[in-house]
């Protein structure tokens, strides 16, 4: 990994989940920021530096996936990850259209989304050449 911490941005609007992962990541040497629907996200992604992605697809205002369509627009080169606890076939499909690298099934197990999260950055920044941050 480069000397820079990734910013992993988390939308979610449960916030206990929201917390959970943040005690997931930042012990990982991760800066965590969090949102709590896909409009709070898309605010953050504006004004902050941020390497990923991880939104849950069922959240007030915005759905996961349209919070994605969005930051890529703003910036396509950006990892994203869904979660959904009501995943179906027509939601991945429609998630690895709009290029979302990973989608994950709640509940998630931490090393699960722990992978996501490592096999992203590595694909998009090259970070990660051993079992650092997993």
């Amino acid at each position: 990994m480069t000397g820079t911490a990734p910013n992993l941005l988390i939308a979610d609007d449960d916030r206990a989940f929201r917390e959970t992962l943040r005690s997931v990541f930042e012990p990982r040497g991760f800066h965590t920021i969090v949102a709590s629907d896909g409009d709070e996200a898309l605010k953050i992604v504006q004004r902050e530096p941020v390497h990923l992605l991880l939104t849950d697809m069922h959240m007030p205002r915005m759905s996961g996936l349209e919070t994605i369509r969005r930051v890529k627009r703003l910036r396509w080169a950006m990892p994203c990850i869904l979660l959904s606890a009501a995943l179906d076939e027509g939601i991945v499909q429609e998630a690895r259209t709009i290029a979302s690298l990973s989608v994950l099934s709640k509940p998630v197990r931490f090393a699960d989304v722990t992978e996501a999260v490592h096999r992203a950055l590595q694909a998009a920044y090259g970070w990660f050449d051993d079992d650092t941050a997993r």
